[in-house]
């Protein structure tokens, strides 16, 4: 028979879950804790149509337990003594970044009306769909394969907290993969340390001379369970693998699989192994594993992606902590992208130098979530006590004026704020370089070799990137998001001419002879004497707070217009070309199609895209397209903090945040402190 849905009031809209307002919620009773202390799994409940409830059920009600947890029995008497249907809840098989035990919320649920996953003593409602679904909808598996890749490239795993620079100690190894001793899993199947000595014999028996390389639990390796395996298990031959490195790294060099019940070995599944199980998961029987323990109701075959868009699309319920919604697999993967990065640049904890102290305690909260920072301003301070406490550096790019030390620079992102930094504003986009700075040509950056590799994408990048593109063009975004909307303009071949601060960091490392407004105004109208000439000055010169400024008189003669507080995404639209020295509005200008002429070696300069009459680096020779350019320099290179959750976030929640003033805007503190500095612009160095 077919699984009945856990939820009845969503559909999908191509890759996107829509979820409809539920008109009634259902009665979902619990006797267990945990229901109650975990806010988030509560909130998912609810917005799956369940309300969750202490007392006595009626008939038409539900009991929630968890999975089959000791007290599981508790639900089970109530629910058979009331003659209710029982609801069992598990996590889903992406789960968070660090275990629940470590303190993350689920971002995914699975709830099953017929049993348990884990357990194949009764079919629950994934092995009934595995069973009896077709499985076949072209549009399901295609975005089960990209799903696939993508989870794969990213390295997501359920738990995600493993430092993608750890590897392997060997290559050439069978993996054997340890379980939490006394797991539900592990009793359901009825095995227990015998059968796992027995596992690592058999990996011993059938791979003679093999290294290998038993893989502990994320819990056992943060503390929190011990395994079935120890170090009194490990010879001149086997080892205990107690580091956290991705499964998907230890996949690459492994020759084979070995597994209980695992979610490891649906991983090596989806990574092209066929792992040798020894218990009887769910993802056993449909003829991709070699199964030591047969299942005879499992004799149907499938491919790889049909038992993915199973178990990964279909069977769980995934949330969004940001919109605080239901959503679609691919959400999830935005988030545990976006989270993971975040926890792997920043586990080791940063010293950080050259923070102006107005900065610090938002770069606290984005960088300090796993250890705190420790702040210094003078930099072979920093460098020493990142060595003495075997923390990162970090270094705000600017005051590492050489790139001479070795540290992690920090700028402000391309998305950054609605309102300017000079005015005390926090970023909500940050990016950071272990090579060098995007906006200094000089040196390799780590931009430069995202462009590059964005020469070819993937389908799925190819969609993400084209949704973005859209949502900026279409809500008119920018850096800072400030100003009036721009007059009406007419007249044929508008050029905008955009200002720039003359002491940015950008004019001085990637300009040639030109690197002054003036300069820049006078080499446009020389040769374009009959255009209609556009100038905007950089919102900072206009507020009096940076160099830059080009006299009335001196802007009169050159340009046919000047456009003061105007915001530059309703100006783009009326214009036909950028001519600039490297302000970012020309990569702005390029998202909207235009004609981009650079006179110094901006990042986007030397790709193909714009017509340069600067010297950009000769070794940008790869040539993306618009797309490639946007996902390298929007999506895989900056960090995103949403001010709403103050969590690590996607490009999109910012995009949505950016067009919320409200989200976007001053702290209460810097509020005040911005309208002090105006007294002291002439000290601008104190709070720059």
């Amino acid at each position: 028979m077919r699984p009945q849905p856990a939820i009845s009031n969503q559909y999908r809209d191509g890759a996107r879950l829509i979820v409809k307002p539920m008109t009634t919620a259902r009665k979902l009773f619990y006797y267990n804790g945990g229901f109650l202390h975990q806010k988030q799994l509560r909130r998912i409940m609810s917005l799956a149509g369940y309300k969750l409830t202490l007392g006595l059920p009626n008939p038409g009600d539900l009991v929630a337990v968890w999975g089959q947890s000791p007290n599981q029995y508790r639900g089970q008497w109530m629910a058979k003594k009331r003659q209710v249907g029982l609801l069992r809840v598990e996590d889903a098989f992406l789960r968070s970044v660090q275990p629940g035990r470590a303190g993350d919320p689920p971002l995914g649920l699975i709830l099953d009306r017929s049993g348990c996953h884990f357990d194949a003593s009764h079919p629950c409602d994934l092995e009934n769909m595995l069973r009896y679904d077709p499985l076949d909808d072209a549009d399901l598996l295609r975005r089960a394969e990209q799903a696939i890749v993508r989870i794969r490239h990213n390295h997501i795993s359920k738990y995600n907290a493993f430092d993608l620079t750890q590897s392997p100690p060997a290559t050439r190894y069978v993996l054997v993969i340890d379980q939490t001793f006394g797991d539900a899993a592990i009793r359901a199947s009825g095995v227990g340390k015998t059968e796992f000595q027995d596992m690592l014999a058999s990996a011993r028996r059938e791979h003679p001379g093999a290294n290998i390389l038993i893989k502990s639990h994320a819990e056992t390796i943060m503390g929190l369970r011990r395994g079935y395996f120890s170090a009194a298990d490990e010879t001149d031959t086997i080892r205990l693998l107690t580091t956290p490195i991705s499964p998907w790294k230890l996949f690459e060099g492994a020759i084979a699989v070995y597994t209980m019940s695992s979610q490891m070995g649906f991983e090596a599944i989806l990574a092209g192994h066929k792992p040798h199980v020894f218990g009887q998961p769910f993802y056993a029987g449909w003829g991709l594993s070699k199964d030591r323990r047969p299942l005879t109701g499992r004799t149907r075959c499938l491919s790889r992606a049909q038992l993915f868009a199973a178990a990964m699309i279909l069977y769980p319920i995934w949330y969004d902590p940001y919109r605080d919604q239901l959503c679609a697999l691919e959400d999830v993967l935005d988030t545990l992208e976006a989270q993971s990065r975040a926890w792997r640049d920043d586990h080791r904890g940063w010293v950080a130098c050259g923070m102006r102290l107005w900065k610090r305690p938002h770069l606290q909260s984005i960088f300090g979530r796993s250890k705190r920072l420790i702040f210094q301003n003078d930099l072979a301070k920093a460098r020493r006590a990142s060595m003495r406490k075997q923390r990162n550096l970090m270094v705000w790019a600017s005051a590492d004026k050489d790139l001479a030390s070795p540290a992690v620079r920090v700028e402000d992102g391309f998305l950054r704020s609605r309102g300017l930094g000079a005015t005390l504003i926090p970023p909500l986009s940050l990016v950071t370089d272990r090579l060098g700075i995007y906006y200094d040509p000089r040196k390799p950056s780590q931009l430069e070799q995202m462009v590059a590799n964005a020469v070819t994408l993937r389908p799925d990048q190819i969609t993400r990137a084209e949704r973005l593109h859209q949502q900026i063009t279409t809500t008119g975004l920018t850096k800072y998001n400030t100003g009036k909307t721009a007059p009406n303009i007419t007249g044929t071949r508008r050029i905008l001419v955009p200002g720039q601060v003359e002491d940015d960091a950008s004019i001085l490392t990637a300009t040639g002879q030109i690197k002054t407004n003036l300069a820049l105004l006078t080499a446009v109208r020389r040769a374009n004497p009959d255009a209609i000439l556009l100038y905007k000055p950089h919102p900072d010169v206009e507020a009096g707070l940076r160099r830059g400024v080009v006299s009335d008189r001196q802007s009169a003669v050159l340009a046919d217009r000047v456009l003061t507080n105007i915001n530059p995404g309703t100006l783009l639209t009326q214009v036909d070309e950028v001519w600039t020295m490297t302000s970012l509005l020309g990569f702005e200008a390029l998202l909207r199609n235009k004609r981009v002429v650079t006179y110094g070696a901006p990042f986007y300069a030397g790709w193909g895209l714009t017509h340069d009459l600067g010297q950009p680096p000769t070794r940008r020779v790869a040539r993306p397209d618009l797309l490639g350019l946007l996902y390298a320099t929007l999506i895989a290179y900056p960090r995103y903090f949403d001010p709403v959750t103050r969590l690590p976030c996607p490009v999109e929640v910012v995009i949505e945040r950016l067009q919320d003033s409200e989200a976007a805007g001053h702290s209460p503190i810097n509020r005040v402190l911005s309208k002090l500095q105006g007294l002291w612009a002439s000290h601008a160095s104190l709070w720059r």
